[in-house]
C-alpha cells in the first residue's frame, strides 16, 4: 500500500474543496479532459464492468442544447462552465465484459434480468462518477456537480441510438466565488456510522 497522502492534497481532494456554481473563462484543455478519464477509469467497478459513459459538453452549441434541458440556475452554469461532463451509464455493459473482465468468459451471460443489468450499470456508473470528481479535484480542477435536468431530452439529444442514460452532471474548470455558499454542515462519525 502507499503512503498517506499529506493534509494538503487531502484538502484538495476533501476537506476545503468546494461545489462550484460559478466559472472563470480559463478554458480546460481537451489534453486535460483526456487525462481526467485517465486517471478516474483506474477505480473499482463491479467485475470491472465500467458502465460510466461521459460526454465533455464544451462548444457552444453544445453548451446551449444542454442548457435548454435543464432548470433554473443550471442553464447559467452549463453556459458558464468551460465543460461540463454527462456522466451516463451503458445498459449494453455486460457485452463488453469478456474484454474487462477475462477471469470470469461467461460473466456476461449472467445478466439476463434488464432490471438486475439497470441496477448494477447506474450503481457502478455512479461510483465512477463520484472518482471522476475526486480524480478532477486531484487535477487542480474544481467542479460542479449538479442534477435539475430532464433524463429524457438529454438522453435524445446526447445518447440517441445508443443503450446509455443520463445519470447527472459535472461541470468542471476553475472556480470563482461567484453564488458559492458558506461551507455546509456534515454529519459526525456517530450520527452516520456503526462499527459492530
Amino acid at each position: 500500500m502507499s503512503a498517506r497522502l499529506d493534509d494538503i492534497a487531502l484538502d484538495q481532494v476533501f476537506r476545503t474543496a468546494r461545489t462550484r456554481n460559478g466559472w472563470s473563462a480559463t478554458p480546460v484543455p481537451d489534453s486535460l479532459l483526456h487525462e481526467l478519464y485517465d486517471l478516474a477509469k483506474w477505480a473499482p467497478t463491479a467485475a470491472n464492468s465500467n458502465p460510466a459513459r461521459i460526454v465533455f459538453v464544451t462548444s457552444a452549441e453544445a453548451k446551449e442544447k444542454l442548457a435548454s434541458v435543464s432548470m433554473g440556475a443550471n442553464q447559467a452554469k452549463i453556459k458558464q462552465a468551460p465543460a461540463t461532463a454527462i456522466i451516463g451509464y451503458a445498459l449494453d455493459f455486460p457485452e463488453t465484459l469478456p474484454r474487462l473482465f477475462p477471469p470470469a468468459p461467461g460473466m456476461k451471460d449472467t445478466f439476463t434480468d434488464p432490471v438486475m443489468t439497470e441496477t448494477v450499470a447506474f450503481r457502478n456508473a455512479s461510483l465512477q462518477g463520484a472518482y471522476f470528481i475526486i480524480a478532477a479535484r486531484a487535477l487542480g480542477l474544481d467542479c460542479g456537480p449538479m442534477s435539475g435536468f430532464d433524463n429524457g431530452k438529454v438522453d435524445a439529444l446526447f445518447f440517441a441510438g445508443t443503450r446509455i442514460k443520463s445519470n447527472f452532471l459535472c461541470s468542471v474548470g476553475y472556480g470563482t466565488e461567484e453564488n458559492l455558499f458558506p461551507r455546509l454542515p456534515r454529519f459526525s462519525f456517530d450520527e452516520a456510522c456503526k462499527i459492530i
